[in-house]
C-alpha cells in the first residue's frame, strides 16, 4: 500500500495502490477515487475511509491509572530537608533530580567521593529506593539526603522548592542538576502527568523548567552557582544518532508547547510517537540551557550548561526494553561503534560538569571522546577522552525558537510560581 507523503499540516495521498493486483488508482484530492476494489485491504488503505487520528485524553489516562502521581505534600518533606541542612555545614549544596539510579546515582557517588565539599539533596520519587541504592554504592549517609520529588507533578515541584527555600533561610543553592527523565518508545498511546502534559514533555522538560524558575533566587545568592540540564545526542540533529536514527527530533514551531495540556507532541502533531516525544523533550532541555544563558547569565553570573554523558546502554532509562536488548544487544552494538559508556564513567562525567573548574563556562554543551557526528572509537562519544566543548545543533541554537520555548513554558508554569 502506498505510504502518504507527509507535510507538517497535511497528509497527501497522490496514489492509492491496489496491493494484490498492482493496479494504481489515482486518488483525487478531497474526494474518493472513481472505483475502489472490494478487497478490505484496499479499502482500508484509502485515507478517506480510514478512522480519524485518535483523540487522547488526560482525564481518561488519570481514570485508567486510578490515582494521581502526587497526592499532596508528604509530612516528612520538611523534616527531610531540615535534617539535610543540619548536616551540610559549609559544604556546597547540590540538588540532583533522578538520583536513585543510573546516571544520577553514579553522579552522586562521583561527586561525594572525588570532589571535596559537596552535599547532595537527592530529589527522587522513592526515597527508600535512593537510600538502598546509596548503601549499595557506598555513599556515606552524611553526604546526601533523599527528598521526595515527583516530576510528573508540577505541584510536587512547587512544594519541594518552597520547602527547600524556606529551610535554606537565606543561604544560597550552589548547584542544580536536572537529570530525571522518562523514555517511553514502546507506548502506543501517550501517558500524561497530573496536570495533563504528555509524560516525556512534562517530566523531562516542564518540571525542570519550573524547578529552575523557583530556585533561581537561591542560585543567585550562591557564589559561582551552576545549573546543568542533561542533554542527549538524540535531541541534536547534527549527530549520527540524532539525524540517522528515526524518528528525528523536530520541535517545529512548538505549537504543542503553545497549546499546553492535552497536546501529545511538542510540534503540535496529533500522531503520538513515544521515541520522538523523548527526543523533542531533550531538545527543549538544551534550548532551555541556551536561553537561560542568554537571558540570565550576563546579569547573575550563574553558569548554565548541558552535557552528553555518552550512551549508557544499561541505564534504567531503557527499563521499558527487554533484558536481551538492555544487557546484550544494545551494549554490544554501542561498544562496536564506539559510543558505549559505563554508568560509573557517565556519572563521573556529570560530576565533572558541575564541579570541575574546567567546566565553569556558561552556554556550553560538554562532551568527551568525540562529537558523535561519526561512528568509531574516538569519534562517537564513548569511553575515555577529555572534556571538550561540543556544538549544539542548528535547531537547538535557533534563538527565535529558544525564545518561544522559554515564553510558552513560562505560561504553562505560571500557576505554580505563586
Amino acid at each position: 500500500v502506498a505510504r502518504p507523503l507527509a507535510t507538517r499540516d497535511t497528509v497527501m495521498w497522490p496514489l492509492c495502490v491496489a496491493a494484490s493486483s498492482g493496479l494504481v488508482l489515482p486518488a483525487a484530492s478531497g474526494s474518493a477515487p472513481a472505483s475502489i476494489a472490494a478487497s478490505p485491504l484496499r479499502v482500508a488503505a484509502h485515507p478517506l475511509l480510514q478512522a480519524p487520528p485518535a483523540v487522547y485524553s488526560p482525564s481518561k489516562d488519570l481514570a485508567g491509572r486510578g490515582a494521581k502521581y502526587y497526592d499532596g505534600r508528604p509530612p516528612e518533606l520538611s523534616q527531610s530537608i531540615a535534617q539535610a541542612l543540619k548536616e551540610v555545614g559549609k559544604r556546597k549544596i547540590c540538588v540532583i533530580t533522578g538520583a536513585s539510579s543510573g546516571l544520577g546515582l553514579h553522579a552522586v557517588t562521583a561527586l561525594t567521593s572525588s570532589y571535596e565539599g559537596y552535599y547532595v539533596i537527592a530529589a527522587v520519587r522513592d526515597t527508600a529506593k535512593m537510600d538502598e541504592a546509596a548503601a549499595e554504592m557506598g555513599i556515606d549517609a552524611k553526604d546526601y539526603k533523599a527528598v521526595k520529588l515527583e516530576c510528573a507533578s508540577l505541584a510536587s515541584v512547587r512544594d519541594f522548592s518552597k520547602e527547600l527555600k524556606r529551610l535554606l533561610r537565606g543561604r544560597g543553592l550552589d548547584r542544580l542538576v536536572c537529570n530525571a527523565a522518562v523514555y517511553l518508545p514502546t507506548d502506543p498511546k501517550p501517558r500524561f502527568t497530573d496536570e495533563g502534559y504528555e509524560m516525556s514533555f512534562g517530566v523531562n522538560h516542564l518540571s525542570h523548567f519550573l524547578l529552575l524558575q523557583l530556585l533561581m533566587p537561591d542560585l543567585k545568592k550562591a557564589k559561582d552557582a551552576r545549573v546543568c540540564i542533561v542533554g542527549s545526542v538524540t535531541g541534536n540533529k547534527n549527530t549520527v544518532a540524532g539525524s540517522l536514527v528515526k524518528p528525528v527530533a523536530d520541535v517545529g514551531d512548538l505549537e504543542g508547547v503553545k497549546a499546553g495540556a492535552g497536546s501529545v507532541m511538542v510540534d503540535g502533531s496529533r500522531s503520538f510517537d513515544g521515541a520522538k516525544a523523548y527526543k523533542d523533550a531533550k531538545a527543549l532541555n538544551m534550548m532551555t540551557v541556551l536561553e537561560a544563558h542568554r537571558r540570565l547569565h550576563p546579569s547573575t553570573g550563574i553558569v548554565f550548561n548541558s552535557m552528553y554523558p555518552g550512551c549508557i546502554a544499561q541505564t534504567q532509562l531503557f527499563r521499558e526494553k527487554r533484558d536481551w536488548f538492555r544487557y546484550f544487544f544494545f551494549p554490544t552494538l554501542m561498544k562496536a561503534i564506539g559510543s558505549y559508556v559505563s554508568q560509573k564513567e557517565a556519572g563521573e562525567r556529570l560530576a565533572q560538569t558541575i564541579a570541575d573548574p574546567q567546566a565553569a563556562k556558561s552556554g556550553v554543551y560538554w562532551s568527551w571522546n568525540g562529537d558523535a557526528k561519526s561512528i568509531g572509537v574516538g569519534n562517537a562519544g564513548g569511553a575515555g577522552g577529555d572534556l571538550f566543548e561540543n556544538s549544539f545543533s542548528g535547531m537547538v541554537q535557533d534563538e527565535a525558537n529558544g525564545q518561544l520555548c522559554w515564553d510558552y513554558s513560562m505560561e504553562l508554569v505560571k500557576p505554580y510560581l505563586k
